[in-house]
């Protein structure tokens, strides 16, 4: 299994996945492998089965993509989902997610990250979308065993927003948290004005949403960050003895 996996969920765009599997392809460069999360009632899901990318993968360490196909449970219970089961048995040192609006832009982003979180020992590391900078991690990865102590990728009850505020949290709580503004992980969003809005965009964004996934995060905060803080810092006090 790779050092570093990174979980993209796709639903409604396989232009989106050929373009990120073309970017993937040139500045990918370490142990690291893409773990592509389909929907299995997606309108377009026979698109993605096609999809075929004429340019040659790069050569061992990088790793062929990985596809998977399952009901739908929406972008935080994917990622929770895969990643627990991902995070399990030490299969991955560490474990990311992009969205499939994301591009890697710098060459060696992965071996970036990886030389990042060896350094955190444990922790989070993100770059820079273009859009949110430093201010939050909207392409995030972390160590294993963040995801094995606490259960989970993304705290219970949120479905698609805020889920970078409480990696952020997340990272912050414990002081093993890297920005690297270098690594250039570009969100191709409605927002910058690089993509157009379509269904799921709607969907997600949606002031319903919008709201409920909010009171999910001030929820966590105020009820269920402190224990899980404390979690992580128990994985960290050996390191501190030593």
């Amino acid at each position: 299994m790779a050092d570093l996996l990174m979980i993209v969920p796709t639903r409604g765009r396989p232009h989106n996945i050929a373009a990120l599997l073309e970017a993937w392809s040139e500045t990918t460069v370490g142990d690291t492998e893409l773990l592509i999360a389909l929907d299995d009632d997606d309108p377009a899901l026979s698109e993605y089965l096609t999809i075929k990318p004429e340019m040659e993968w790069p050569p061992a360490p990088v790793h062929p993509p990985r596809w998977i196909s399952q009901s739908r449970l929406r972008l935080a219970g994917t990622l929770n989902a895969l990643a627990v089961a991902e995070a399990q048995g030490g299969r991955h040192k560490a474990i990311g997610f992009m969205g499939d609006d994301h591009r890697p832009r710098t060459r060696g982003w992965d071996a970036a990250f990886s030389t990042a979180l060896a350094d955190l020992g444990t922790g989070v590391v993100y770059g820079n979308d273009l859009i949110q900078g430093a201010a939050l991690p909207t392409a995030v990865a972390m160590t294993a065993d963040v995801i094995a102590a606490l259960g989970y990728m993304v705290p219970p009850g949120l479905v698609h927003l805020y889920l970078d505020n409480a990696w952020l949290s997340i990272g912050e709580g414990i002081g093993r948290i890297r920005y690297l503004p270098e690594v250039v992980i570009e969100h191709m969003h409605p927002l910058a004005g690089k993509a157009p809005q379509d269904d799921g965009y709607r969907e997600v964004n949606s002031e319903q949403q919008y709201l409920a996934d909010r009171k999910s995060y001030e929820d966590w905060v105020n009820g269920g960050l402190d224990q899980d803080l404390a979690k992580l810092r128990a994985l960290l006090a050996p390191a501190a003895r030593s």
